[in-house]
């Protein structure tokens, strides 16, 4: 089965690091995973975008197709804004609401959950680099398209070791959080 997600944010946000995450993941546990990315003129402070596609067979076309992204998560109100029309009518959409602001319009076509991602990640874990490990939490969590064991291990293998119990705190906030956006 084929799951597509996105991540937006501005340059220099570490949100974007998720996605790399999670088709290392899928490709370790035999599946094949995919990041792709996508970054405006400014390097940092301009709109970023990666779509990452996930699935079981072999995947033959790189780019998410527009209108049909089951998932996104945005933490900069420019990319929301920008990269938005890409996810499904009821597909489901993850705001750092200190950041991003959904219309009116847009509660009535996705599920949108408000999510104080970087909070989380600077006051409650107390590293704000976090913030993409939370994210990562967060969208298994909504989405469980990975085991979430595997995910953890293959998270801990790209980062320092030194940085293992904040960013294990990291996950278990996001899953926590996740949880209770969606009323479980």
């Amino acid at each position: 089965m084929r799951n597509t997600l996105r991540f937006t944010g501005v340059g220099g946000q570490g949100v974007l690091l998720a996605g790399e995450i999670m088709a290392a993941c899928k490709i370790k546990d035999g599946g094949f995973g995919l990041k792709t990315a996508t970054y405006t003129s400014q390097v940092r402070g301009g709109a970023t975008v990666v779509d990452i596609t996930l699935d079981d067979n072999e995947i033959r076309y790189p780019y998410a197709n527009e209108g049909e992204i089951d998932f996104m998560l945005s933490v900069a109100n420019v990319s929301y804004n920008q990269f938005k029309s890409g996810v499904k009518p009821g597909g489901i959409i993850v705001v750092d609401p200190n950041l991003v602001h959904p219309t009116e319009e847009d509660r009535k076509k996705w599920i949108i959950h408000e999510i104080p991602i970087i909070t989380i990640a600077k006051e409650e874990v107390g590293n704000v680099i976090t913030q993409s490990v939370v994210a990562l939490a967060i969208t298994n969590t909504m989405t469980k398209v990975l085991p979430k064991q595997s995910l953890i291990d293959t998270m801990l293998s790209k980062v320092p070791e030194k940085v293992h119990a904040a960013n294990k705190k990291a996950y278990e906030l996001g899953e926590k959080y996740a949880l209770q956006a969606m009323g479980k």
